[in-house]
């Protein structure tokens, strides 16, 4: 053996081998950048990187075959040892080498340095939210706004360690892998977000730049934060490639980047990684404690993130599409995906209730336009998933404020009321991104709307591009006596992240102030469906008494949306035009129903009325309306004459 090395080394055959290995990978890593920019399909450097792996045995072959001579090439038996010049070919091959090495050591600088091109960015935005009837916690809603000024924002400075982390941008084309960059988007978000040092954009905002070309410093703008992650995935076969980076928006530097050229089995690895890399960087010392909580955040199973996914896809578009039922359906045959696999994935699980509400709520009320989409028995099964749901939240969650949400909205869906006051009491020293889904239901009704401004507030901090986060916001104002703040936020809200819902709380607002003809103008500027438009317009005829226009935009209601036997809409205009008879005869069939007292409450709340019906004609929500200890009729803020001078609603049943 040390013949045949010492032989190796004259004929250079051990220097061609490392030039060649330096050279390839080289190569192959120009290659990779080159065809991501371009947007080539993965198998063109597959065929490359293949290539050149099957060329190193040819080139050691031929170089210990092989001598390169004054007179060019020779075979090595052919040479007299005398007359050979491999040493003086051993230092061209060894400056060569120095010269690949260079040139590698300056590629990997550029990889980490430059941020990810975009040019290979092909996926469009997910599907905008559009109006939810149904949804009482709010709107997903997104009928743009035109015609508004640009009003001055109210959002404080962003926090010194605040973040958003972009959805990472798919680079390949492959089955799920589009689904796959989100899902690890994802998991990186909920592990940072387990941080009380760091404020992290939710999801809905962050997600609403998908496929969108902006500057980092624009994106940080709108989402109100210092710092952004962004990066990019790139599947092929078993390897995986992960880019990331942690860019400081204010000057666009990069406080930390890193490549990842791994395997799928390694996704979690991965992914954790980049969260703790992130964290320290910006300066966050982790424990045990801390990086545990980041575990436990996650789904850690990229079947079950990829389900999660295709599940929240369909949620989205559940909430902005006609056919709610069937869409809301579909999302959780994904999210039983994911709770098949990791039963223990709360998120999952609280997206999963929201089929069995809107069964429930347009059971009661006889709204939605899908409410021939299920059966009596599926109504009949639909409390006792959700119960079950919050049950098993209750039972997984990961701290004390999950725990106590998932029993607020527990007790609200039981109508088990009593209480309900210190609950909220609790809720208002609660701090972080996280709300019982019915807190709005419950607590500005019974008269804590001043008083909860301050985690409204925080609700809008958290996703400034959530338009129910928005009108939360307005709404709680216009409740709190506070029409021009509201005026002004749900303007802003406008500005930000449009919805239907949101533009129900702009007029709500000009109404409050008597500004009658300002709210017609409003509703002129907007981008809203026909049935959206009458809506609000009836509100504005009934405030302002203008019986004439009344019956007319009562016929372009139905007319764009069907009667449909709709107590939802039917109370609220029967209670706007002091209409009692009607109204009272409503709230008793809805008083009827399984939901009837959730649903007459949250109706009472979009009201913005006082009361819309007599105490007397709801025996089962009086009962529950006794639990709670709140006052009848509630405030009222805004003003229809017709209501308070045709019919006097009674106090007591």
């Amino acid at each position: 053996m040390p013949s045949l090395f010492e032989e190796l080394k004259r004929r250079n055959v051990i220097r061609v081998g490392i030039a060649y290995a330096v050279g390839a990978w080289l190569l192959a890593q120009a290659a990779d950048l080159v065809l991501d920019v371009m947007g080539a399909p993965d198998i063109i450097l597959q065929s490359l990187v293949a290539i050149l792996a099957l060329g190193f045995i040819p080139v050691v072959i031929f170089a210990w075959a092989f001598e390169i001579t004054p007179e060019g090439i020779k075979k090595e038996k052919d040479v007299n040892r005398s007359e050979s010049i491999t040493t003086q070919t051993a230092k061209k091959l060894d400056i060569a080498t120095i010269a690949l090495v260079i040139g590698a050591v300056v590629l990997l600088a550029v990889d980490r340095m430059v941020p990810e091109q975009e040019a290979g960015r092909e996926h469009g935005s997910l599907p905008q939210n559009g109006a939810d009837t149904a949804h009482v916690g709010g709107s997903h809603a997104a009928d743009m706004e035109k015609g508004s000024d640009p009003i001055s924002d109210p959002i404080p400075a962003p926090a010194e360690r605040s973040i958003a982390v972009l959805p990472f941008h798919a680079m390949s084309s492959g089955t799920d892998d589009e689904y796959f960059a989100d899902g690890l988007t994802e998991e990186i978000l909920n592990s940072l977000a387990q941080l009380p040092e760091l404020l992290v954009t939710a999801r809905t905002s962050s997600f609403s730049f998908k496929g969108k070309d902006l500057p980092v410093q624009d994106i940080a703008a709108q989402l109100n934060v210092r710092h952004v992650v962004e990066g990019s995935v790139r599947r092929s076969g078993e390897r995986l490639r992960v880019t990331a980076q942690l860019i400081r928006a204010s000057d666009g530097f990069h406080l930390w980047s890193e490549n990842y050229d791994s395997t799928e089995q390694d996704t979690i690895a991965v992914q954790e990684d980049i969260a703790e890399e992130i964290a320290q960087a910006l300066d966050v010392v982790l424990d045990a404690d801390k990086r545990e909580a980041m575990r436990r955040s996650g789904l850690r199973d990229v079947p079950a993130f990829i389900a999660m996914q295709k599940a929240n896809e369909l949620y989205e578009q559940a909430h902005g599409e006609g056919n709610q039922i069937d869409l809301l359906r579909a999302a959780n045959r994904y999210y039983e995906q994911v709770l098949e696999r990791v039963p223990t994935y709360n998120a999952a699980r609280r997206d999963h209730t929201d089929l069995f509400v809107h069964m429930l709520m347009n059971d009661a009320t006889g709204g939605g336009q899908d409410i021939d989409a299920y059966t009596a028995e599926e109504v009949a099964a639909a409390l006792p998933a959700a119960r079950n749901d919050l049950e098993q939240i209750i039972a997984h969650a990961q701290d004390d404020n999950e725990r106590f949400n998932a029993e607020f909205d527990l007790a609200f869906m039981n109508a088990e009321w009593s209480g309900m006051s210190a609950r909220v009491e609790r809720f208002l020293g609660q701090e972080g991104c996280d709300w019982p889904t019915w807190i709005d239901n419950i607590a500005i009704p019974l008269g804590f709307a001043e008083r909860l401004l301050g985690s409204m507030e925080s609700r809008v901090n958290c996703d400034p591009l959530s338009s129910s986060a928005w009108q939360a916001l307005a709404r709680t104002l216009v409740w709190a006596g506070k029409p021009e703040a509201a005026l002004e936020s749900a303007r802003q809200g406008m500005n930000r992240a449009p919805g239907s819902w949101l533009a129900m709380q702009q007029t709500t607002a000009l109404l409050a102030m008597g500004r009658f003809d300002e709210a017609e103008a409003a509703i002129d500027a907007q981008v809203l469906a026909p049935w959206w438009k009458a809506h609000n317009r009836m509100m504005i005829a009934a405030a302002r008494v203008d019986e004439e226009a009344i019956e007319t935009l009562h016929s372009e209601f139905i007319q764009a949306r069907g009667e449909m036997g709709d107590r939802y809409f039917g109370l609220l205009y029967n209670a706007w035009l002091g209409r009692s008879e009607q109204a009272n005869e409503m709230a008793a069939k809805v008083d009827q129903y399984v939901f009837g007292s959730q649903a007459l409450i949250t109706i009472t709340l979009w009201c913005a009325c006082g009361a819309p019906f007599d105490l007397a004609s709801t025996p089962k929500f009086a009962t529950n309306l006794k639990k709670l200890g709140m006052t009848w009729p509630p405030f009222s803020p805004v003003h229809f004459p017709l209501k308070e001078g045709v019919a006097q609603i009674r106090t007591t049943p």
